[in-house]
């Protein structure tokens, strides 16, 4: 079993910063990636940004220059450092990461439950 826990939203002015983390624990074998989406209220869910095990990167490029993601491979975290927020960065950000589990020794993707970030005027 795998759980993903995120924490660091809020509420924020424009122009402000946040910083979200999360957190994966279970019977994780190794984790082959790990990244953030979001999705407002009556959008699609949008890829924001990912990570691989090898530490590349990519993001979206609406959050590009802004937004960093980080991960700490021993404790099986991520993070996203977001500035300059605008109000279109308005959404619920979720983590996914995508693992090899112990014991079936099967590929699976989890997802969080999710953290609110409001930006405000």
């Amino acid at each position: 079993q795998v759980q993903l826990v995120e924490s660091g939203g809020g509420l924020v002015q424009a122009g402000g910063s946040l910083r979200l983390s999360c957190a994966a624990s279970g019977y994780i074998f190794s984790i082959n990636s790990m990244a953030w989406y979001r999705q407002a209220p009556g959008n699609e869910r949008e890829l924001v940004a990912t990570i691989s095990s090898s530490g590349s990167t990519d993001y979206a490029d609406s959050v590009k220059g802004r937004f960093t993601i980080s991960r700490d491979t021993a404790k099986n975290t991520v993070a996203l450092e977001m500035s300059s927020l605008k109000l279109e960065d308005t959404a619920v950000y979720t983590c996914k990461v995508d693992v090899l589990r112990r014991t079936t020794w099967t590929r699976a993707e989890y997802w969080g439950q999710g953290t609110q970030v409001t930006v405000h005027s």
